[in-house]
């Protein structure tokens, strides 16, 4: 099924990202995020930056969902050499719960793109989807450790962001960035299932499989589990529902 999808899907390019050049842009960062619906695990938020000027195409990148393990695994090495400045920035399960979703998400990215910005700052960003969880709130910017920190003007450290739905299938920078996520998370939720593995993480990767709920159902969550969320198979009355994967 998936090399079917690829087949039917056309190839990402720089088509989008060569638009910004126009209004005097050079460096256009791409970001996706991973984990969005997972019970257990981070979500993770990935960022590449392309060079304008010298970016060309990349043969074989797609958004990470219609890709292999040993596909995105391959193209990790030829994205980091392909881009000028990438990074993965994560927000874990107890993150998660403590700022909800959407603000998990954002404590994410900052990390990530305080990691591009010691290298090369992007003019641009290019965020999949159709809502900017990505710019910092109107009283936060990012700390020097990524984290948000209140009470600076977040405009001289951010650069503006740009929605786009599906972006992950037709912008090149948002699939790469998508792939190097996805790998950085995958290898992650392998790390922890060695010391859980009744949960099944090295297989669902922290999704809400029927497996990985009748475990929790068994043996309840973990510290790495968004205790928020509705995790079992079944209702535990004590389990307070904020937000659902």
């Amino acid at each position: 099924m998936t090399a079917l999808r690829r087949r039917r899907t056309a190839a990402p390019t720089l088509r989008l990202e060569r638009a910004f050049s126009a209004q005097g842009h050079r460096f256009v960062a791409g970001c996706d995020e991973v984990g969005r619906g997972a019970l257990a695990g981070p979500v993770s938020v990935g960022i590449v930056v392309v060079d304008l000027e010298a970016a060309r195409g990349l043969r074989g990148v797609r958004d990470s969902k219609l890709l292999t393990a040993a596909e995105r695994e391959a193209l990790v090495p030829r994205i980091r050499r392909w881009c000028v400045a990438s990074g993965v920035g994560h927000a874990s399960a107890a993150e998660i719960d403590a700022l909800g979703l959407v603000g998990a998400l954002r404590t994410a990215g900052s990390r990530a793109l305080a990691t591009v910005r010691t290298s090369v700052p992007p003019d641009v960003v290019v965020l999949d989807g159709n809502h900017d969880w990505l710019s910092p709130l109107p009283a936060d910017t990012a700390g020097t450790d990524g984290d948000l920190v209140v009470g600076r003007d977040a405009q001289d450290r951010t650069a503006p962001v740009h929605t786009r739905i599906k972006a992950d299938l037709t912008c090149l920078s948002v699939a790469a960035a998508s792939v190097l996520a996805k790998v950085e998370r995958d290898d992650l939720m392998v790390s922890l299932a060695a010391d859980h593995p009744s949960f099944g993480w090295d297989v669902n990767k922290g999704y809400a499989t029927a497996g990985h709920r009748t475990a929790i159902d068994a043996a309840g969550p973990t510290e790495y589990h968004r205790r928020t969320w509705r995790l079992g198979s079944r209702d535990r009355p004590a389990a307070p529902i904020l937000e659902r994967g």
